[in-house]
This record gives C-alpha cells, sequence and structure tokens, in this order.
C-alpha cells in the first residue's frame, strides 16, 4: 500500500502500542463520558452514549484486541468514527498526534496478539512504526 505525503492519520495509543486512522474517518475526539450499556451485546461494546442528539454505539479498543480493560484517565478519550454511513465511537488510552508516514508496509499476520486483518499496514514515523487500523474489520465481525 502507498502512502502518499497528504494522507494524515491521528495516532491513538493502547497501553504502550501505537496505533493511526486515517483522520478522513474521523468524526471528532471527545473527552470520556459516561456509556450507557446494552444488555447482551457483544464483549467490546461498552455501550451507548448520546452526541448531540444521536445515540452513537461506543467500543472498546483494548477489549476488541483481547487485552484487559484499565480504568479511564484523564487521558482517555473517545474517537468518534464515521463508518457505513453511521457513526461509532471507539475509546482509546489517548490521542498522541496528527501524523504522516512517508512508507506504510503490509501488516504480518499477526501483531503480537492481535490478528492482521485488523490493519492495513504498518506506518513508520521519526519514532517509530505505527500500525494503521482497518475499521471494516475492527468494527464488524
Amino acid at each position: 500500500m502507498e502512502a502518499t505525503q497528504q494522507d494524515q492519520y491521528i495516532e491513538v495509543g493502547i497501553g504502550k502500542e501505537r496505533y493511526a486512522l486515517r483522520i478522513y474517518d474521523i468524526h471528532e475526539i471527545i473527552k470520556m463520558q459516561d456509556i450507557t450499556e446494552i444488555p447482551n451485546s457483544k464483549p467490546y461494546v461498552k455501550g451507548v452514549i448520546n452526541l448531540r442528539g444521536k445515540i452513537v454505539p461506543i467500543i472498546s479498543l483494548r477489549n476488541r484486541f483481547g487485552l484487559a480493560e484499565e480504568s479511564y484517565t484523564k487521558s482517555t478519550r473517545i474517537v468518534v468514527v464515521n463508518h457505513s454511513d453511521e457513526m461509532v465511537g471507539i475509546v482509546v488510552d489517548r490521542v498522541n498526534q496528527v501524523t504522516t508516514f512517508s512508507d506504510i508496509q503490509p501488516p504480518p499476520e499477526r501483531i503480537g496478539s492481535v490478528r492482521g486483518s485488523y490493519f492495513t499496514g504498518i506506518g513508520r514515523t521519526e519514532t517509530g512504526l505505527v500500525s494503521v487500523l482497518k475499521l471494516d474489520q475492527v468494527l464488524h465481525e
């Protein structure tokens, strides 16, 4: 996959790991707020929030990747993305920065304990490697 200089990404963090989302997939980034739980939902679905009159489902990226949940901090954010004509919130430990990649390599089959199908590739920055998330796979299964 080739990246052009104008492709911008938002870099987010879960624990020590760094992930990136394409900036044009992102609706907005909001501070953590109360989430209304939904009974009998998938384990990674935290519930829903009311975002200015719209009901937005919230998923936990930690739980989605099989990591233990941790207490929310001042840095915890909900990244609201536009996906298939609806908004979905993704809980992340922190939002780091806007970045571009000079080079994006195809992902390996597995990245740690996470399947490679969740990623479109691995981007390189001056500060290291960042896994570029494939929203279709992360949000649906």
